[in-house]
């Protein structure tokens, strides 16, 4: 039996999560008392329980039953129960935001300060994240992308690195993404913006693509990005243990080459061991659309 436990900050897409594996054919629990463990193990583990995969969810709402869980859990381990626990996290200033958008209240928040119901929170699970077998960081996830992180794991079973890359497209007139570990501008390419017929494709669009790479300036760029890319990328995982990295591209407006580079960078590094996502922040703007550039 294949008996799963999704954990982690609340308002981090546990609720997500289990509805994937619940669209999987996993038998799923939310908020389940941590005093009902063992015996909910006994259940799904009988003959006649016919269901082979299951998934739980216990999280900070389990209240002054935590303390007892990590102790469970090393009992489970002890007895030689089989078990994986999926911890999924986020940024304080990311579950801020989720929170004020669905108005919802912290569970430790009763009224005072958010931000400090969300660290005390941080503090009383820590343990959960130390025991974890995968942590997943939402914080730059759509909800279809953590489905599908969550499916490469439970349903397609891929060799799975914590590693999640973030290649953004952006336009430097809009600002430096904050979040960006890598800065790379590309404004030296061939700038589509001045050809009246391409000016308001952008680089998802093959013309630009073809526009954009047609130049060995550029060729010669990518290649030796690709090259380094792939080096920081196993650098940052084994060495520092990180669960996230962005690597920024940036052109005058974020419309042609750097999404176009952004795109090519993506097709590159795809067949490496990690889980890769390209963004482009600024390819839909008002003043590019209009000309006024």
């Amino acid at each position: 039996m294949r008996f799963v436990i999704v954990t982690g900050m609340s308002g981090a897409g546990k609720s997500t999560v289990l509805k994937a594996l619940e669209d999987t054919g996993f038998f799923c629990v939310d908020n389940l008392p941590v005093a009902l463990i063992t015996k909910f193990v006994e259940l799904t583990s009988d003959n006649e329980f016919n269901n082979d995969k299951v998934a739980v969810g216990i999280d900070i709402r389990s209240g002054e039953g935590l303390a007892d869980l990590s102790s469970i859990l090393n009992n489970m381990r002890e007895n030689k129960f089989n078990f994986e626990i999926l911890y999924l996290d986020a940024s304080t200033k990311v579950l801020v935001k989720r929170y004020k958008e669905t108005r919802r209240e912290h569970p430790l928040a009763k009224g005072g300060k958010l931000t400090d119901g969300i660290e005390e929170e941080r503090a009383r699970i820590e343990f959960l994240e130390k025991m974890a077998d995968y942590t997943i960081n939402t914080s730059n996830l759509l909800t279809r992308e953590l489905k599908s992180e969550t499916l490469k794991i439970f349903a397609k079973d891929k060799d799975y690195n914590n590693m999640i890359v973030t290649i953004m497209s952006f336009g430097y007139k809009f600002g430096i993404p904050q979040d960006a570990d890598y800065v790379f501008d590309v404004r030296f390419m061939p700038n589509p913006y001045y050809e009246e017929d391409l000016r308001r494709k952008t680089g998802n669009d093959q013309e630009i693509r073809d526009y954009v790479m047609n130049s060995e300036e550029s060729k010669s760029f990518l290649d030796m990005l690709q090259k380094m890319m792939t080096f920081l990328v196993k650098e940052n995982t084994e060495k520092e243990d990180r669960h996230q990295l962005v690597i920024a591209i940036g052109c005058t407006g974020g419309r042609h080459r750097s999404v176009t580079v952004a795109n090519e960078l993506y097709d590159r590094l795809g067949n490496l061991p990690y889980s890769f996502r390209v963004f482009h922040r600024d390819i839909i703007n008002d003043s590019y659309v209009k000309g006024e550039l």
